[in-house]
């Protein structure tokens, strides 16, 4: 039985919200955004800390650590050491700090596309350059191109790569064997790894994902892993996330990185928000990965019966679908463009994510099902009426 609220949330219109920002007959279906409400255990720790009221400097407690560490290990088979998290305010900041000390200018960083937009943006702004190793498509699925990863990896000037796991936006979980190859690879051709996990939790039910780090030991001493509770449980506006670094030079760039750049400092709530996350959300979790997969079951069904050239690639993890409609047109950023304009439904071009992206768009199922039945029958009429 469904126990939390995800058919009818609160409407964001009018709430300064981001994603929401847009024209009365629009469905905002493109940002990383649950329309949910948090978990009720969230939002009662929120209260209490509000309720204190004073509001000054904090800093994180043992409980915030423990939190962590207990989250992991249990779910994720991943055992981290207290000393080796660092607090940070954001996956993307976190990225961004790493890239600046972890380069130098012109070296190259690679990336596997198509990829999370804001990677390049973190590359370039900092200095350094994009090497993209393009994915492979068979039709369905996404696959790493190991020959291409390896012949860029090898260039003497690339020295840091950001790996997405799970991946957004194809929705791929990566094997402990693929992650072991790239693993592998890195070490042999001297570069560190940045894994982005913040999309780890939120896998179809029944399903885990494998830390980078949990891999084997060269794994866990090449990299810098990301992690967070905001994505998975809807609380990016607490700016409040985590960097684990085993090695201890890395563990020290990445403590540098982060205080040179003034992002390991919390706000207040930053660390009542994950500490009540992880200790008491976990049913609220399962029951919302249960609700979006019915989403995405209920757009790979539809898009089946009703519209066979449009499809959905193999999607394992995060609440974003990956839609094909090559088959209908060979200009995504066109075709977007024009659903939102003739039908106010926004969905995002695959191009953003890289030039592999072309004949793709993303779309967010972190919302109620009448929302996505919705967007289904705006989709059709489109795609009907401009075939």
């Amino acid at each position: 039985m469904q126990k939390y609220n995800f058919d009818n949330p609160p409407s964001r219109r009018g709430s300064l919200c981001y994603k929401w920002d847009c024209k009365e007959n629009e469905l905002p279906m493109w940002i990383a955004d649950m329309d949910f409400e948090a978990a009720p255990e969230i939002r009662a720790a929120l209260q209490r800390r509000l309720d204190h009221g004073i509001y000054g400097y904090d800093d994180m407690g043992a409980d915030w650590y423990d939190a962590y560490l207990d989250w992991w290990r249990e779910r994720h088979g991943l055992t981290m050491e207290r000393e080796n998290l660092i607090f940070s305010t954001g996956v993307v900041a976190s990225i961004s700090s790493l890239v600046r000390k972890l380069t130098t200018p012109n070296e190259n960083v690679l990336i596997q596309t198509p990829v999370y937009n804001i990677f390049f943006n973190s590359i370039i702004n900092n200095g350094a350059r994009v090497l993209e190793s393009p994915f492979r498509y068979d039709g369905a699925r996404w696959e790493m191109d190991f020959a291409d990863l390896e012949a860029k990896l090898a260039d003497p000037q690339t020295t840091l790569m950001i790996l997405c796991n799970p991946h957004n936006p194809v929705g791929r979980i990566w094997s402990r064997e693929e992650l072991a190859r790239v693993g592998a690879l890195c070490q042999k051709h001297h570069v560190t790894v940045i894994s982005d996990e913040i999309h780890c939790d939120l896998t179809a039910p029944g399903v885990g994902y494998v830390p980078f780090a949990a891999v084997d030991e060269t794994c866990r001493q090449i990299s810098v892993t990301c992690i967070a509770p905001t994505k998975t449980f809807n609380l990016a506006g607490m700016h409040s996330s985590a960097v684990y670094a085993a090695d201890p030079v890395l563990r020290h760039k990445a403590w540098r990185a982060l205080n040179t750049d003034e992002v390991a400092e919390p706000n207040t709530f930053a660390a009542p928000a994950a500490i009540a996350a992880f200790r008491a959300g976990g049913d609220w979790l399962d029951q919302a990965r249960a609700y979006i997969w019915q989403n995405k079951r209920l757009v790979c069904d539809t898009l089946a019966r009703d519209l066979p050239n449009v499809k959905a690639a193999v999607s394992e993890a995060t609440y974003l679908l990956w839609v094909d409609v090559s088959a209908v047109t060979n200009d995504v950023k066109d075709f977007t463009d024009r659903l939102r304009a003739e039908t106010g439904l926004w969905v995002t071009p695959g191009t953003a994510y890289g030039a592999s992206g072309e004949g793709f768009f993303r779309m967010n199922l972190a919302c109620p099902r009448a929302a996505v039945e919705d967007a289904l029958a705006r989709l059709e009429r489109f795609v009907r009426r401009n075939r």
